[in-house]
């Protein structure tokens, strides 16, 4: 089953999400509210609150409860995207202008933070405490994947295992919870809910790795922005880790990215990504995404055979294979 054939069953409920974001966001401040709606209407996957609502569908469906999730999970994957624009100096993101580049990186700072602030607000409207729990725990270890970030920014002697900490903080954590909570909201067996966060967790690595890919191997129309943006900012990720383990390419591209940092990212990467490229580190990372993919979808074996079981499976083989 194609991905779109997905959102269209679930095409009410998913209009119902995004109407609660935009109507989560208002403001009575003119600017606060326009930076805030512009990040909103920029669009994106919304595989987050898509990830609720499957986990939802294993417990008592309940959207009114489940909206109270979905919401929040998306509005911090929101908030962090213009946080890391004023980290990266990104002018667009998926085609359009970031906030800081359409307003500058003081007004995406205070939106950031009043969109986290939302988040937070919403969900207390929950009374479980473990989901607040659960939420909470994940921000902090969100928080912490960014600083990491910047303090392997080149940092060519980083391990395997230290980007892929970095990217369960980063990206996996967020997926594993939107399919975790949106069962525990719904009053899921607790086993059920620690397989779906298992399935995120994995389906959330995978992303990341072809995240990472695409930013080598993607197009500027494909992926929204210029390829080669992670290795500007001095983002080492897992392609290139791969690559540098080659003797024979090691020399060259230490000398590259020595280069790319001396000119603080104003340089021309076309003949580093060109390296990568050609490196068996493109097909090192693939496997490695597809090894995840697997795991996802064996952790999902034992429940119960429902369509959205089958739902959260094409999805994971869309995003191990996805292209944008």
């Amino acid at each position: 089953m194609k991905l779109l054939d997905i959102y269209a069953k679930l095409k009410k409920d998913i209009h119902y999400i995004e109407k609660e974001l935009e109507r989560s966001i208002d403001v009575d401040h003119p600017m606060l509210r326009e930076a805030s709606l512009h990040l909103l209407k920029a669009g994106g996957k919304r595989i987050r609150p898509v990830f609720v609502l499957l986990g939802a569908k294993f417990g008592t469906y309940d959207l009114e409860r489940v909206k109270h999730v979905a919401v929040p999970l998306e509005l911090i994957h929101m908030a962090s995207l213009v946080h890391d624009d004023v980290i990266d100096d990104a002018d667009t993101r998926r085609g359009q202008l970031t906030v800081r580049s359409k307003w500058d990186n003081r007004i995406a700072m205070y939106t950031g933070d009043y969109i986290f602030a939302k988040a937070l607000s919403i969900v207390t409207r929950l009374p479980d405490p473990s989901i607040h729990q659960i939420m909470s725990k994940a921000l902090v270890q969100m928080s912490i994947g960014e600083m990491e970030q910047i303090r392997f920014f080149f940092n060519s002697g980083q391990t395997i295992r230290d980007y892929l900490l970095r990217i369960k903080r980063k990206t996996a954590l967020l997926l594993a919870i939107s399919c975790q909570l949106g069962a525990i909201a719904v009053g899921a067996p607790a086993e059920v809910s620690r397989r779906l966060y298992s399935f995120g967790y994995n389906a959330g690595m995978a992303f990341q790795i072809r995240d990472d890919l695409l930013d080598i191997c993607g197009t500027e129309k494909e992926i929204g922005k210029p390829p080669g943006s992670d290795i500007k900012q001095g983002n080492i990720t897992i392609p290139v880790l791969f690559a540098l383990q080659n003797p024979h390419l090691r020399p060259r591209l230490l000398s590259e990215l020595s280069f790319i940092q001396a000119a603080d990212g104003q340089t021309d990467v076309i003949a580093f990504i060109d390296i990568i490229r050609r490196s068996e580190g493109i097909a090192r990372a693939e496997e490695l995404a597809s090894k995840y993919i697997d795991k996802a979808i064996a952790a999902l074996e034992p429940l119960p055979d429902i369509q959205a079981k089958k739902d959260l499976i094409s999805i994971a083989r869309f995003i191990g294979n996805r292209s944008y």
